[in-house]
């Protein structure tokens, strides 16, 4: 019979290891240790599935921002192929777990091609399982990443950038209400629909505001004649360098400003010490794909963001 249970102190930061696997195994360990010495994780939210022969068979991690009590996500859900009542089993411990914590949403990705830190093998068995137990795709992901070059593009000469620790947060969320009230993004767009505009442009700000950042990084680009044309947000994650968000006011919208602002925020990034940026797109947002792609990042791959209420 198999157990799901917290994982023992000596069981971590390896959980479950793959026999004639050691990428996997070192990557994951070293990501699990990382997460631990974070705070992104926390030892009592290490799950384990233990079969009746006392063999760990499957794990999952729930997730969160450092210094965050509330998990929002759930990492390192590995199952047994055979046994999708394990999967499930996992998922719903993770479930009542983060219910236990306040949370009142659960998120977990699934990106192809499987690779380190997570190495998600077979993803449509993983959507399946997700499926099954309640979650929903909420956003068709691109990933994108770029190795910093000595020499990266100049700055486009037709904005003038001011910044967060110049203007306040007002202009930035008033800018970001107005073009979310047109993005071609599945999940702000369920924002939009679920609390208007404008609360959604304010969660959006202190969301990625929980990101590391400085005041001088986050800046509005203007456009000639003065008025608002984009916004750049780059940050921190616990992991990785990261373009956190990029917009471009629908006024200015086939002016190539876009890529204007991605350029920005990997001039910020790189000037402040990061070696690899990330950044991700709806795959629908065809334009912000363009952007990414124009200012040097590669799309390394595809993501699918699923998210359960609780």
């Amino acid at each position: 019979m198999t157990v799901i249970r917290t994982a023992r102190p000596d069981e971590l930061p390896a959980l479950l290891e793959h026999p004639g696997d050691a990428e996997r195994n070192a990557a994951t360990r070293a990501y699990l240790g990382m997460l631990l010495d974070t705070g992104c994780t926390r030892p009592e939210w290490c799950l384990v599935a233990e079969d009746g022969a006392g063999r760990l068979v499957g794990s999952v991690v729930l997730w969160t921002l450092p210094g965050q009590d509330v998990p929002y996500a759930c990492v390192l859900f590995e199952a047994p192929a055979d046994e999708p009542e394990t999967g499930a089993a996992l998922l719903e411990a993770a479930v009542a777990k983060a219910r236990a914590c306040g949370a009142d949403e659960l998120e977990h990705v699934v990106d192809s091609p499987a690779q380190a830190p997570q190495f998600q093998r077979d993803p449509e068995r993983r959507g399946v399982l997700l499926r099954e137990s309640g979650f929903r795709v909420v956003r068709d992901g691109r990933r994108f990443a770029l190795r910093v070059p000595g020499t990266l593009p100049a700055d486009d000469d037709r904005l003038t950038f001011r910044s967060l620790a110049d203007l306040g947060p007002e202009p930035f969320v008033d800018l970001l209400a107005e073009l979310l009230a047109e993005t071609a993004d599945a999940r702000l767009g369920a924002d939009v629909k679920r609390w208007g505009a404008r609360q959604a442009a304010a969660r959006l700000f202190e969301e990625t505001a929980e990101l590391r950042h400085e005041p001088a990084w986050w800046e509005i680009g203007y456009d000639a004649d003065g008025s608002p044309a984009v916004i750049s947000l780059p940050a921190e994650n616990p992991s990785v360098a990261v373009i956190g968000f990029v917009g471009v006011a629908p006024a200015h919208r086939g002016k190539g400003y876009a890529a204007s602002a991605v350029v920005r925020g990997t001039r910020i990034l790189a000037a402040n010490g990061a070696e690899e940026i990330r950044g991700d797109c709806d795959a629908a947002n065809t334009a912000m794909a363009k952007a990414f792609t124009r200012a040097g990042y590669e799309n390394f791959a595809d993501r699918l963001e699923f998210s359960r209420p609780l």
